[in-house]
């Protein structure tokens, strides 16, 4: 048992060894000199262990929750943030336009966006972003809200729907035209 035990020292130790005169010649004499001392002390191995990833750093094995434990405080789970909060989990919302106006994004882009601060079905305001060239919007049109943010705008978390309701789609688009609300056009 003991013989077994120390076989992969012993071969660790004689690849790693220098040849010199006083070097062990057998396994026997190998496990003769790392003996150890009482026959009553636990066997320490002395092979490092090879550990890898995100464990190679730890030292002790990892404790986990008892029953008990998590019976007496059960596990929550993880809260979600949600990035459109005010359409209450709904797809989309209705809402009236209570002021229509531009604004700029911020560094480094520049440029003129159109936004619209709208008051939801619910009575919640937000402030939501009319995409596409040019638009119809003015004071109490009725406008389909979706959410979506807009990465250089900050606060504007929504988007509005073109072709729905009294938002009408992008005059003269022949790209992505679902998206901006187009018709497809008649052929003649």
């Amino acid at each position: 048992m003991f013989a077994a035990l120390l076989r992969p020292v012993a071969a660790a130790a004689a690849r790693t060894a220098r040849p010199t005169t006083a070097a062990p010649s057998t396994l026997s004499t190998l496990m003769t000199r790392l003996s150890l001392s009482t026959p009553s002390a636990p066997y320490v191995s002395t092979v490092p262990l090879l550990r890898t990833g995100a464990s190679a750093f730890h030292t002790s094995a990892p404790r986990y929750s008892t029953l008990m434990q998590v019976i007496r405080k059960p596990r929550k789970p993880k809260v979600r943030k949600v990035k459109s909060p005010h359409l209450d989990g709904c797809p989309q919302k209705r809402g009236v336009c209570i002021k229509v106006y531009t604004t700029s994004p911020k560094k480094p882009n520049s440029a003129v966006r159109k936004v619209a601060k709208v008051r939801l079905s619910n009575g919640k305001e937000v402030i939501a972003y009319i995409p596409g060239e040019g638009h119809n919007l003015q004071e109490h049109s009725v406008v389909l809200v979706r959410g979506g943010r807009v990465p250089d705008l900050p606060g504007v978390r929504y988007h509005l729907i073109r072709g729905a309701l009294d938002l009408q789609g992008v005059q003269g688009r022949c790209n992505a035209r679902s998206k901006y609300g187009v018709p497809k056009p008649s052929k003649e």
